[in-house]
């Protein structure tokens, strides 16, 4: 049974399984709009990548998607409805790193970006939704949910609308 806590520009969701953790996502992508940016913060196994396939899910139409971690690559670009750019910072050292891979000019594209590793970043300087993921135990998560900017904070607020319609 997943909880849901809520203030003006956060939530706090308890997750019991990956499947609720992919909904989420799924929910939140169902939302996105071309430009939209996700920071997702955690361990690793924390369930960043699964959330991911969540977005992805909302984002494919009629394309077939299937979302993997892109670590080895920094990059996997996912074709739907709205294309999906997918970054893995893990490897990178910091912000300069992000000059070489191009990552300014693919925020300003007409699609969804998604940022696993977020925190290797000024992410907060930028507009977008951060979700920061911790381990409780087993199964569950806690995903803390953060907007950054005007955009952000309304599409936060409809997420959390949706969110408790699927959960009521």
């Amino acid at each position: 049974m997943s909880e849901l806590l809520k203030n003006v520009d956060s939530m706090r969701f308890i997750s019991a399984s990956s499947e609720e953790t992919r909904t989420a996502g799924r929910i939140l992508g169902s939302l996105l709009q071309a430009g939209d940016v996700v920071f997702l913060i955690g361990e690793m196994g924390s369930g960043k990548t699964c959330f991911t396939q969540g977005i992805g899910e909302a984002l494919r139409g009629e394309e077939e998607m299937v979302v993997t971690s892109p670590s080895y690559t920094l990059l996997n670009v996912y074709p739907g409805c709205l294309d999906l750019y997918h970054f893995d910072l893990f490897r990178l050292d910091g912000e300069m790193d992000l000059e070489d891979i191009g990552f300014e000019e693919c925020l300003n594209e007409q699609v969804v970006t998604v940022v696993e590793w977020a925190e290797r970043i000024d992410y907060r300087s930028r507009e977008g939704i951060s979700v920061h993921f911790s381990y409780l135990g087993d199964e569950r998560r806690q995903l803390v949910f953060e907007a950054q900017g005007e955009r952000s904070t309304a599409l936060l607020e409809n997420f959390c609308v949706q969110f408790e319609k699927e959960h009521s």
